[in-house]
């Protein structure tokens, strides 16, 4: 291995961005029989465990800025899965029952995808490194805080 790859290997940045790259890959195949990219799904999803959310709670569920959020519910309620209900400043998201119908295709695509996952790690690397992610997510969170 030359010195630039072994220090991009050693990169947490970078090592990070190869495995979001190669779960995309895996994610986006899966997702298509939805017609939606993962995090799309991810919202529907929200929106179908907490009919009424506010938007705001579902941009902090996502970890996304509030106008990736209200772009991301902009196009999904021009696609007629899902409906926004102001009130004075607040937005509170409903499924259409276009959206609540396609929560199977959306449980099918996780379920392949977490399948694919864990045939490729095994559930004890699976489970430890999810842990490991989200403890590092925390605790660079706490940095920037």
């Amino acid at each position: 291995m030359s010195d630039i790859n072994e220090a991009l290997c050693e990169c947490l940045y970078f090592s990070c961005n190869k495995l979001s790259r190669a779960l995309g890959k895996i994610a986006d195949e899966e997702f298509r029989i939805t017609g939606l990219s993962p995090t799309y799904a991810f919202l529907i999803s929200i929106v179908n465990e907490s009919e009424g959310i506010s938007q705001k709670n579902i941009g902090e569920i996502l970890h996304i800025t509030p106008s990736t959020t209200t772009r991301f519910i902009d196009k999904l309620e021009n696609k007629g899965l899902l409906n926004r209900k102001n009130d004075g400043k607040n937005s509170f998201i409903y499924l259409t029952d276009k959206g609540l119908e396609l929560q199977t295709e959306i449980n099918k695509a996780w379920t392949n995808f977490h399948l694919k996952c864990l045939n490729a790690l095994g559930e004890d690397e699976y489970k430890s490194l999810t842990k490991v992610i989200n403890n590092a997510c925390e605790s660079i969170d706490d940095l920037l805080k």
